[in-house]
């Protein structure tokens, strides 16, 4: 399971993709349902019998695999107690915004590819959803299609040309 690491700090409602809400309700679900009781199961077998002791690690690990799990169910309920799905009419395609479906050039190596834009809870580089809050996303935030975008990444500064823009 693949899991953002990101903590979405905003002063108001989160954005979120109509398959994005799916994706992160579904991973709430799964850390819920299964993984949290998995996890308790785990704990309450090994201290019946008696297989950790104050030093053993193998208890250390469970709860620390406890904490990560109980700290990302805090973070995506967090998310769902503020939120809004953007809907498909709302997503502009005059212009780069949240949702927006944005092919680009890359001057550099003259590769052409699509990128999702959407905000950083859902951020999913391995899979061309890109967040409002990293350096392409914002350099692409507000342009529109013929656009030349540059901005500066880790591995130094980048040319995209904007093809399109859709849905």
């Amino acid at each position: 399971m693949s899991e953002p690491n990101v903590i979405h700090e905003s002063n108001g409602p989160i954005p979120l993709t109509q398959k994005g809400k799916e994706k992160l309700q579904a991973e709430l679900d799964f850390l819920m349902l299964e993984k949290r009781p998995e996890i308790a199961e785990r704990i309450r077998e090994s201290q019946q019998h008696g297989e950790f002791s104050e030093d053993n690690n193998e208890l250390d690990e469970v709860k620390f695999e406890q904490a990560i799990v109980e700290s990302r169910i805090g973070e995506l309920r967090a998310v769902f107690s503020d939120y809004f799905v953007i809907d498909d009419e709302s997503v502009p395609t005059d212009y780069v915004g949240i949702g927006s479906l944005v092919t680009v050039s890359d001057q550099e190596f003259d590769d052409t590819f699509s990128m999702r834009i959407v905000s950083s809870i859902e951020a999913d580089p391995e899979n061309y959803m890109v967040s409002t809050e990293s350096p392409v996303g914002r350099a692409l935030l507000d342009q529109k299609k013929g656009d030349d975008v540059t901005f500066e990444t880790p591995s130094g500064r980048k040319k995209y040309k904007i093809l399109d823009i859709a849905k």
